[in-house]
């Protein structure tokens, strides 16, 4: 755990440690900010690039629709205005001729999928489509527009008779004086729509192209399965009036429940998104453009990951520069800090022999000859260190004499002590006494002797 501690507390490692980590932090550091920044603007760059992209491809193919929606607004306004069409909805009698030139129309383009008259009442008369003659077709909004004197056009719908799905033109029939005698109706094949639509993705991995109409709901995707769902939940009314009008062949319409998608419903201009679609984890960005001659919106859109992967690529090269570059500026800082504390840790060494009185110049002395700072620093630390040793052999010199002061000042001291007492002279005067005393008369020399050791005896005693 000490050693831990140690690891995370920059200020106890070692001087090669924090060279080390300096060299490398002004190595490394700088490449990977200047390497995040670029990635960053790279990302940005190629996802601005690819919504671009798929707006492009979305206002291209929205193009294509409008130029075959015009196209057949031309088609249907000739036919509406066909002498034979007029003079049948005025006499209502049979015309074979009028048959023949519906026929014709309708083979004059292989999206036709049939053409059909309706009067007044919205009942069909005449029709490419046997199937359709004798339906009332009333309800529908593309006779309620066009027997008010309003060219329009449907969505895609699913008939009601064919249970195919298909795009109906309509326009009103009117005589020559003004009067709206019926409806002219060209429905074209929902497929033909579908395949225009699906033909934009084809050449993009794992795009696809979708078509939403005015109210959100998908009329066109290569995923059958979220044909006729809406991007995001209906209004209560409007979905009330699409199910009643049973305008997808539905009893309910679903919802995606997709918020992301929400600018793209009645869009009036190109935009872009990101969104996942149900069950899917992968999320998904769109590019969209609305349609000008009809309240629909094209959307193109592709996995995430198709402009990531490539940026994928370039994050892990760069990961893997900055490591190669970190292998290097590791080796070079390692055996750059080794070069630098090297002569450091000698000093440090050559410092704790001075400590201890082993101190060998020789050891320092090829570090000495360098003439950087490190080598001026080791000759500074020889000056100091003979300096030291030169005091130190002062310093010991001068304790010895003063050791030798001290014991003679002690000794005298202790002399002064002894012979300065009142007892040690007052035996000194005894002495004296003696010394002075003569020998007795008729005292012989030995009995002298004797009693002077008697006294001597008796002084010690009286000193002890």
């Amino acid at each position: 755990m000490k050693r831990l501690n140690s690891l995370l507390n920059p200020g106890e490692w070692s001087i090669a440690g924090k060279i080390s980590a300096a060299l490398l932090s002004v190595a490394i550091l700088p490449m990977s900010f200047t390497a995040y920044y670029n990635l960053r603007q790279s990302w940005k760059s190629a996802e601005a690039s690819e919504y671009r992209k798929l707006e492009l491809s979305a206002t291209s193919t929205a193009s294509r629709l409008d130029q075959l929606i015009m196209d057949i607004q031309t088609v249907v306004v000739q036919v509406s205005r066909d002498a034979d069409v007029v003079n049948f909805l005025t006499n209502i009698s049979a015309n074979d001729k009028l048959q023949t030139n519906l026929l014709n129309v309708r083979n004059s383009h292989p999206d036709f999928d049939a053409v059909f008259i309706l009067d007044a009442q919205g009942r069909c008369l005449v029709s490419t489509d046997r199937t359709f003659i004798g339906q009332n077709y009333r309800f529908r909004e593309y006779f309620q527009k066009a027997i008010q004197g309003r060219p329009y056009v449907s969505s895609i719908l699913v008939g009601e008779t064919s249970k195919r799905p298909g795009l109906f033109f309509s326009h009103p029939v009117i005589s020559n004086k003004g009067q709206i005698l019926g409806v002219t109706v060209l429905k074209i094949e929902g497929e033909k729509i579908w395949n225009i639509v699906n033909n934009q993705s084809r050449g993009v991995s794992r795009s696809n192209a979708f078509l939403v109409d005015q109210h959100g709901v998908i009329i066109s995707h290569s995923n059958q399965s979220l044909l006729y769902k809406s991007l995001t939940p209906l209004p209560k009314q409007t979905l009330k009036q699409v199910v009643e009008d049973r305008r997808y062949g539905r009893d309910e319409i679903k919802s995606l429940n997709i918020p992301e998608l929400k600018p793209m419903v009645s869009a009036t201009e190109t935009g872009h998104a990101s969104y996942h679609l149900p069950d899917e984890v992968t999320p998904r960005i769109v590019g969209f453009a609305p349609l000008e001659k009809q309240s629909w919106v094209l959307g193109v859109s592709q996995p995430k990951t198709e402009f990531i992967l490539p940026l994928q690529h370039l994050i892990w090269q760069q990961i893997s520069n900055i490591l190669l570059v970190a292998g290097i500026s590791t080796i070079i800082a390692l055996i750059l800090a080794k070069n630098i504390s090297r002569p450091i840790r000698t000093l440090i060494a050559a410092a704790k022999d001075l400590q201890v009185g082993n101190f060998n110049p020789e050891e320092i002395a090829e570090v000495s000859r360098a003439q950087d700072d490190m080598g001026e620093l080791v000759r500074v630390f020889l000056h100091m260190a003979w300096q030291i040793k030169a005091r130190e052999q002062k310093l010991k010199q001068q304790v010895t004499q003063l050791r030798v002061e001290i014991d003679e000042t002690k000794r005298a001291n202790h002399v002064a002590e002894i012979t300065e007492n009142e007892h040690f002279l007052q035996l000194q005067r005894r002495i004296q006494k003696l010394r002075q005393q003569a020998v007795s008369v008729g005292e012989s020399e030995t009995d002298y002797y004797e009693r002077l050791q008697k006294q001597v005896q008796s002084l010690k005693e009286t000193a002890s």
